[in-house]
């Protein structure tokens, strides 16, 4: 069974930045892809940013790209999220998700995994 704990996240002025990190327990993770997925109040959860297994191919939103890295050490089974440029419309809870496949998943239904979440508030 694979457990994800997300860290890093808190209060942030606009314009500021935010590493998110996504520690896995397991030791198969590092075959999994995995992803960032946020939900701001009142709307869907969002897929952020979402990386491959080996971290050779990620994908970002177009809300976000430019201004956020994914990225993941599969030595420490951890995912990171970089944010920078930090707007008020990023607001959001944002949680971690690790899929069984090896490829990028761009799709919430096919991630089998998901932590607890982690608020996110930048203030304007």
């Amino acid at each position: 069974q694979t457990q994800l704990v997300e860290s890093g996240g808190g209060l942030v002025q606009a314009g500021g930045s935010r590493r998110l990190s996504c520690a896995a327990s397991g030791r198969t993770f590092s075959t999994y892809a995995a992803g960032w997925v946020r939900q701001a109040p009142g709307k869907e959860r969002e897929i952020v940013s979402a990386i491959s297994w080996s971290g050779g191919n990620t994908v970002y939103a177009d809300s976000v790209k430019g201004r956020f890295t994914i990225s993941r050490n599969n030595a420490k089974n951890t995912v990171y999220l970089q944010m920078n440029n930090l707007k008020p419309e990023d607001t959001a809870v944002y949680y971690c998700a690790a899929s069984r496949s090896i490829v990028v998943v761009t799709t919430r239904n096919a991630y089998d995994y998901w932590g607890q979440g982690t608020q996110v508030t930048v203030s304007s």
